[in-house]
C-alpha cells in the first residue's frame, strides 16, 4: 500500500493533528491492553533474555505505569477522576523497539518453494547486502568511456602524475588551449562533516542550488520556502531580534522568526498551504520560477528573485468540475495528490506525477494537456531524461518501477515506451545524469541503480513476467527498520550498476549525480536515514562518507580548520544534499531530532578542505597514499599478467 493510500484527506482537513503524514513514524490502531507478565514471558521465549533481567525491569514497569493515568471528567456525571487506557504504547511500538514480530502471532508468510525464509533484522539500518570494496568491471568501462567526463584525468589521477602547479604553470604553453576545470577539481570532493548555515523550526523536504549555482533554496514543512545568496560567503552568526530581519528584496520577515542562518537571506515565500508538507519543488530553465507540488491536485508556482509574492495555481484537476465524481479509471478527483514536478526544457510545461498517474500542463495554453493512468501506486518522483529536447519522461513509483514515456507520444498511448525493472521495494527518486542516456534512482530495497535507457525493458516484454512483485509483506520504510529480504534484486533486473551502503527509510532519500562541470558527473551521492552521506564513484566504491551527527554549531566558521564536536547529534536524517558546481562544496539538508537544540532541521556545509585544516597529519595522509598506491599496482599486475607466465615474487 503506497503512502498516499493511507490518508483520508476529509478528516485530515477536518482535524489537522490527527494526521502525522506520509513520512511521520505509523501509530497503527492497536487496542489490545499489554500485560507485562505474560510479555515479559514471551519476550524470554524468542530472545532468552530472562525476566529478571536488569534492562527489561527498566523498560516495561515505565511503559505499563504510563498506561493508567488519571484525568479530571467534567462529562455528564459530575465531576471525578476515571482511570483511562493511553494508546500511544502499542504492541507494534514494542515490535519495532525489539526487533521481534508481533507478539501475538508471527507472519505467516506465503512463499514459493523456491525462496529462503525471510530473516529478522537487527539494527534499523542493517545492510543486509554490503556495499563494492573494488572497482566493479562494468563501472570501470563506463568510467572510461568518455561519456562520464575526460578520460585523460583519470588515467592520470590512477597513475598518480596529476599535479595541479605544475598544469596551471604550464598552462600557457599547452597548444590546445586553457585547461578545463575538470582536469584540476575533479578528485577534489566534500571531505568535511560540515557546518551549520540555517536552521528551522519545521522539516526540510528539499534543497537544492539553481542550475547557475547563484543561490540555494529550501522547501519546509511549514509551507515557507527560503531562497540564499551563494555568491557571498557565510557571514558571522549573530542572532538577530525579529523586528531587525529585511530580506534582500525589502519584505520584512515578521513570519520567520523561527529561522536562523549565517547566509544572506534573498527572499522568504510563503507559499500555499497544502497537505502535510511541500513535497517537492523544481526551478525553470531560467531560475526565475519555482513550482512545487503538496499532495493536492494543484501546484504552485511563484517567482524567486523578485519583490512579487503572488502564487499562481496550476490546477491538474478535470476542467469540468461538473463530471469530476468518477474518471473512466475509477480515480475520485478530490483524492489525488501531486507528489512530484518538473518544468519542461524550454519552461513552457509542467509535467507531475501523483496517485499512479502522470500530468503534462500547458503554461501557454494554460490547461492541462495530458493524463495517464501510469501505475499501480504513487509516483514518488518524475524527472527528464535529457536536458536539451525535454521529450523523454521518466515515472518512479511505489510499485518498484520506474517507466519511461515519450512526450511525443505521450497521450496517445497509455503504454510507455519501455520500463527499468530491478528495485524489489518501491521507489523514492529518480535522478537524471540529462544526456537522455543514464538515470539513477534510489530504492526502499537501500540500493541506488544506474540504468541506461538503451538497456530497458519492453512493454511487451515487462507484461509478459517482468512486472511481478516482490516487495516484503508488511514492510513500512517509515519505521526505519528493513527486513531481510529474498532478493538483492529482482529477477529481470536490467540496472547497469547497484550502490549500497545507505539507508533508505524514514522518508522520501533523494540521489543526484556530481555537477558534470567540474567532474563530468563519475560520481554519485545520496542522503541516508542513518545521518550520513554517501558519495560512490561510478566504479561502485564508496569514495567518501560525511556524517551529520558531528556537524559543528553555526558559530563556527565553514571556512576555518576542521573542527570535531565533543557531543553528537543523536537522531539524524539526511533527506536532500546537494553538490555546487563552482567550488568543491555541497549543502545538506537534515532533520535534527536528537540533541538540547530546538531546531528540527538543519542545512550544513560541507567544504573540501586540504591538509592545513584537516585534522590528520601529513604523514597519515602519505602512508594512505602509498597504500593505495600498493594496492592498485597489485591490481594492474593481475590485470595484465600474460597467460602462462610465472608468478615471480618481488624480494623487499
Amino acid at each position: 500500500m503506497s503512502e498516499y493510500d493511507q490518508i483520508n484527506f476529509e478528516i485530515l482537513e477536518e482535524n489537522d493533528d490527527d494526521y502525522d503524514g506520509p513520512d511521520a513514524y505509523v501509530d497503527e490502531e492497536d487496542d489490545t491492553v499489554l500485560d507485562l507478565e505474560e510479555l515479559q514471558d514471551s519476550i524470554q521465549e524468542r530472545t532468552g533474555v530472562a525476566q529478571e533481567s536488569a534492562m527489561l525491569r527498566q523498560i516495561f514497569p515505565s511503559l505499563f505505569n504510563s498506561q493508567n493515568v488519571h484525568r479530571t471528567d467534567t462529562g455528564s456525571n459530575g465531576n471525578g477522576s476515571e482511570p483511562r487506557q493511553l494508546r500511544t504504547i502499542s504492541i507494534r511500538d514494542l515490535q519495532i523497539l525489539l526487533n521481534l514480530r508481533s507478539v501475538e502471532s508471527p507472519v505467516n508468510y506465503e512463499e514459493d518453494d523456491d525462496d529462503d525464509e525471510i530473516g529478522h533484522a537487527g539494527e534499523w539500518h542493517q545492510p543486509w547486502f554490503p556495499p563494492h570494496t573494488e572497482p566493479q568491471q562494468l563501472g570501470v568501462e563506463l568510467l572510461m568511456g568518455g561519456e562520464f567526463g575526460s578520460v585523460s584525468s583519470k588515467i592520470r589521477n590512477r597513475r598518480k602524475k596529476r599535479n595541479i602547479s605544475r598544469m596551471i604553470l604550464d598552462q600557457s604553453s599547452r597548444p590546445r588551449g586553457a585547461l578545463s576545470r575538470e582536469s584540476m577539481t575533479s578528485d577534489l570532493i566534500p571531505n568535511t562533516n560540515g557546518t551549520a548555515v540555517a536552521s528551522y523550526a519545521a522539516n526540510i523536504y528539499c534543497g537544492q542550488f539553481s542550475k547557475d549555482y547563484s543561490f540555494y533554496y529550501t522547501c519546509c514543512q511549514d509551507f515557507r520556502l527560503h531562497i540564499y545568496d551563494m555568491t557571498s560567503p557565510p557571514s558571522p552568526y549573530m542572532k538577530q531580534p525579529r523586528n531587525l530581519r529585511r530580506s534582500a528584496t525589502g519584505v520584512w520577515d515578521d513570519s520567520d522568526h523561527d529561522h536562523d542562518t549565517t547566509l544572506k537571506i534573498l527572499k522568504t515565500i510563503q507559499g500555499c498551504t497544502g497537505r502535510w508538507t511541500i513535497t517537492d519543488s523544481h526551478l525553470s530553465p531560467d531560475n526565475e520560477r519555482m513550482i512545487y507540488s503538496s499532495i493536492s491536485p494543484t501546484v504552485y508556482m511563484t517567482s524567486t528573485l523578485d519583490s512579487s509574492v503572488t502564487q499562481t495555481p496550476i490546477s491538474f484537476q478535470d476542467p469540468n468540475q461538473r463530471q469530476r465524481a468518477r474518471t473512466h479509471w475509477g480515480w475520485d478527483e478530490d483524492s489525488f495528490g501531486i507528489w512530484s514536478c518538473r518544468f519542461s526544457a524550454d519552461g513552457n510545461e509542467v509535467v507531475a506525477g501523483g496517485s499512479g498517474q502522470i500530468f503534462v500542463y500547458d503554461l501557454l495554453a494554460d490547461r492541462r494537456t495530458v493524463k495517464i493512468k501510469a501505475h499501480e501506486n504513487d509516483v514518488n518522483s518524475c524527472c527528464w531524461a535529457d536536458t536539451a529536447s525535454g521529450n523523454v519522461l521518466i515515472s518512479a513509483s511505489d510499485d518498484t518501477f520506474l517507466k519511461v514515456w515519450d512526450r511525443r507520444s505521450l497521450g496517445a498511448s497509455q503504454k510507455p515506451s519501455g520500463v527499468l525493472v530491478g528495485h524489489t521495494e518501491g521507489i523514492t527518486n529518480v535522478s537524471a545524469k540529462g544526456d537522455g542516456r543514464y538515470i539513477i534512482s534510489n530504492g526502499k530495497d537501500q540500493a541506488l541503480r544506474l540504468w541506461d535507457l538503451r538497456k530497458m525493458c519492453s512493454s511487451e516484454d515487462f507484461d509478459n513476467g517482468a512486472n511481478r512483485d516482490y516487495r516484503l509483506r508488511e514492510f513500512d520504510y517509515r519505521y526505519g527498520h528493513y527486513p531481510k529480504p529474498k532478493r538483492a534484486a529482482h529477477p529481470r533486473d536490467c540496472s547497469v550498476m547497484t550502490y549500497r551502503g545507505h539507508a533508505v527509510l524514514r522518508t522520501l532519500i533523494r540521489c543526484h549525480f556530481s555537477p558534470a562541470e567540474t567532474t563530468g558527473g563519475q560520481y554519485i551521492y545520496s542522503g541516508s536515514a542513518d545521518g550520513k552521506i554517501h558519495i560512490w564513484s561510478l566504479d561502485g566504491r564508496i569514495v567518501q562518507v560525511l556524517d551529520r551527527s558531528k556537524t559543528s554549531a553555526m558559530t563556527f566558521d565553514p571556512s576555518a580548520e576542521e573542527y570535531i564536536p565533543n557531543s553528537i547529534r543523536s537522531t539524524v536524517c539526511v533527506r536532500d544534499v546537494s553538490w555546487n558546481g563552482n567550488e568543491p562544496m555541497m549543502m545538506s539538508a537534515g532533520w535534527d531530532g536528537g540533541g538540547q537544540s530546538s531546531s528540527k532541521s538543519v542545512v550544513a556545509r560541507h567544504e573540501w578542505k586540504g591538509l592545513s585544516k584537516m585534522s590528520y597529519s601529513l604523514e597519515n595522509w602519505v602512508e594512505k597514499q602509498n597504500i593505495e598506491r600498493d594496492e592498485r599496482a597489485m591490481r594492474t599486475r593481475r590485470t595484465l599478467r600474460i597467460p602462462g607466465a610465472f608468478d615471480v615474487e618481488e624480494n623487499d
